[in-house]
This record gives C-alpha cells, sequence and structure tokens, in this order.
C-alpha cells in the first residue's frame, strides 16, 4: 500500500501541538512555519507561526487514516469533490524549498499571448499553462492544473 499525504483540520492554533503529538506517535507530517520578529513594548521576541492556520499535512496508507484521531486537537480531514484532499510529495517538496529559500532560475523564450507553455525548469518544472500577458522583461502565465497564475521574469540571453 502507498503512503500518501492528507491533510488534516485543527482547532484553531493547535496545529504545533498537533504536530509533536503526530510525531511522537512516529506518524510522518509537515506544517509550514515561518519565523519572524515580533516587538512587543518592552523586547523583542522570535515567533514561529503556521504558515496555513488550522492545516498540519500527514502521511498516512488509507487504511491507517484513523490512527490521527487519537491527538487532542483534530477536528477532521480535509475533502476536496467528496474525497480526502491528496497533497502529491512533489508539492510538499516544492512548499520545503520555498520555505528554505531555494529557487531555481527558469528561462523563457519568446512567447505570445494565447501561446501554450510548458515550463522545463525549475519549480513548476512540467507544468503546462497558457500566455495571458507578456511584456520586455515578464510573462505571465496560467497553470489551469494549479488554479493560479505566475509571472515569470526573462533573462537576458
Amino acid at each position: 500500500m502507498e503512503k500518501k499525504w492528507f491533510v488534516v483540520y485543527t482547532r484553531h492554533k493547535q496545529e504545533l501541538k498537533v504536530v509533536q503529538q503526530l510525531s511522537a506517535m512516529g506518524i510522518t507530517n509537515y506544517c509550514p512555519t515561518v519565523t519572524f520578529t515580533k516587538q512587543y513594548s518592552d523586547r523583542k521576541k522570535k515567533v514561529t507561526r503556521p504558515l496555513l492556520s488550522s492545516y498540519v499535512m500527514v502521511q498516512l496508507e488509507e487504511k491507517e487514516r484513523d490512527k490521527v484521531f487519537s491527538c487532542i486537537g483534530i477536528v477532521r480531514y480535509l475533502f476536496f469533490l467528496g474525497k480526502p484532499a491528496v497533497v502529491s510529495a512533489s508539492e510538499i517538496d516544492l512548499m520545503q524549498d520555498h520555505l528554505n529559500g531555494i529557487h531555481k532560475d527558469i528561462k523563457v523564450t519568446t512567447l505570445r499571448v494565447g501561446q501554450s507553455h510548458t515550463i522545463t525548469e525549475g519549480p513548476f518544472s512540467g507544468l503546462r499553462g497558457k500566455v495571458v500577458q507578456t511584456d520586455n522583461t515578464k510573462v505571465k502565465l496560467e497553470l489551469t492544473s494549479l488554479g493560479m497564475s505566475i509571472t515569470l521574469t526573462k533573462q537576458a540571453a
């Protein structure tokens, strides 16, 4: 049986506690976090917060999904089109790379509005999109598979 990344919904501000409990149970999990400095009236403090409020990704086999409910703070699984939402391993890797500051250069050739383009390098490698806007330095590409648009910066050849 293959392990998949499922998304669980947690109680408000319980993400990091849920991560600790899941780790103690031996369940592989991922909760992307950001660290920033918060200014109080008398001091500065580094604070770590989840990037996605109330969501934690867990890697389990389909038959093991009920194990997570022994953790205090987990409400339910996130569903998409009537099935448990699954995040691909490549999307998890992409999030981790982005949060660790790893960005790869993407090279863009001359493209015209309405033209279809497959990205060959970088974090979005292999994705196909439609050019919706272009100018001398940038190209806006609509990635329908992800439901988003990205702006690519052209490099001098």
